[in-house]
């Protein structure tokens, strides 16, 4: 996340009567999405992801909902509420955690404050609001956090963040919503350090994701080893998987179809993953999904399992070629451009392994 959704979420405003902002505000076991995920949705159109799925249709309907109502009904300004969705038999998705998300019903009364936020912010700011309604969105940046209306707590914690000594992650403290606006940088475990993996580092440098790349031994990597990667050397490249944070993305490449299946087997039985890609073939991908199967997996779950990786119009077979279609891919996947419902069916092309 960036602080360009500010001037976007202005730009908006400014061409809409109201706009909802959802964010992920929660999230109890396994869920589709990262606290501090968010949608902008208008009476038309929407951007932004929390999820896809159930969950995200349940979002739209929700916020659709909240701009029906008349300016009458909306007693003050900064509306905000919060809602629950348990993703289990309530929304028929198979993640079986709950997640909540807060819905912030902006108007052009809000619109001044946030061009006024948008003219004198920086990357290294906070946003900061209750998650009740009334009290308007504030900014903190590289100077002491002390303002007396704020909770001791989320003092300290902004505090922290803007030392360093805490993460700038999103989060609820208090009651109160903490929205960094320098930019979260996705994590994204890459196995496998052959030709397609090095292609795919070198296609990933400078995009928003934190690569931690594993692989068997520290020979299999290019040296010099490029700077702002992490490596992740495992004799058993599925024991990496216990490593990444819930609401990683997970790209299979390795020179093993035995390695390969066995850390495509432990990312789909964590569930809590944002994208599982694997690179395969036709026959390949047939294989893979009977043996998931088999080892007792959820359809659902196997069939969130991306093979090939990369889009349709980009299907390319060299390691250059498919390491651009994986970085098209998932910047869409990150931006909300590609949506549930809307991915066309796809015949598997053959893809050269790493």
């Amino acid at each position: 996340m960036s602080n360009g959704w500010l001037q976007d979420l202005s730009k908006v405003l400014e061409d809409n009567s109201g706009v909802v902002r959802v964010s992920v505000i929660r999230a109890v076991g396994s869920a589709p999405c990262r606290i501090g995920s968010t949608m902008t949705i208008t009476e038309s159109g929407f951007s932004g992801t929390v999820g896809g799925g159930a969950l995200e249709l349940a979002a739209l309907k929700t916020a659709r909902g909240m701009l029906l109502e008349t300016p009458n009904a909306l007693k003050d300004g900064w509306q905000r509420w919060q809602r629950d969705f348990p993703l289990g038999p309530a929304l028929g998705q198979c993640c079986g955690g709950r997640v909540w998300l807060l819905f912030e019903r902006l108007t052009a009364a809000e619109a001044s404050v946030i061009g006024t936020i948008v003219r004198a912010q920086s990357e290294n700011d906070i946003l900061l609001r209750p998650l009740s309604a009334g009290y308007p969105m504030e900014y903190i940046g590289n100077r002491e956090a002390g303002v007396s209306k704020w909770p001791p707590r989320v003092r300290s914690v902004v505090r922290a963040m803007l030392s360093g000594n805490r993460p700038r992650t999103a989060m609820v403290v208090d009651e109160w919503f903490l929205e960094p606006l320098g930019q979260c940088r996705e994590v994204l475990f890459l196995y496998g350090a052959g030709h397609v993996g090095r292609a795919v580092v070198r296609a990933f440098d400078g995009l928003p994701f934190e690569i931690y790349w594993v692989d068997t031994v520290s020979e299999r990597y290019p040296d010099p080893f490029p700077r702002g990667v992490n490596q992740l050397i495992s004799a058993n490249p599925a024991d990496a998987v216990q490593y990444a944070p819930p609401g990683s993305w997970h790209v299979v490449m390795t020179f093993s179809h035995a390695i390969d299946f066995d850390v495509c087997q432990a990312v789909l039985t964590r569930g809590d993953f944002i994208y599982a890609g694997l690179i395969a073939s036709k026959t390949k991908r047939a294989r893979f999904v009977r043996k998931l199967r088999q080892a007792g997996l959820a359809d659902p779950i196997v069939s969130s399992l991306h093979a090939p990786i990369g889009l349709d119009q980009l299907d390319g077979k060299e390691p250059a070629e498919i390491a651009i279609s994986l970085a098209a891919d998932l910047l869409l996947r990150l931006k909300g451009a590609v949506v549930i419902g809307e991915l066309k069916a796809r015949a598997p092309i053959a893809q050269g392994e790493g």
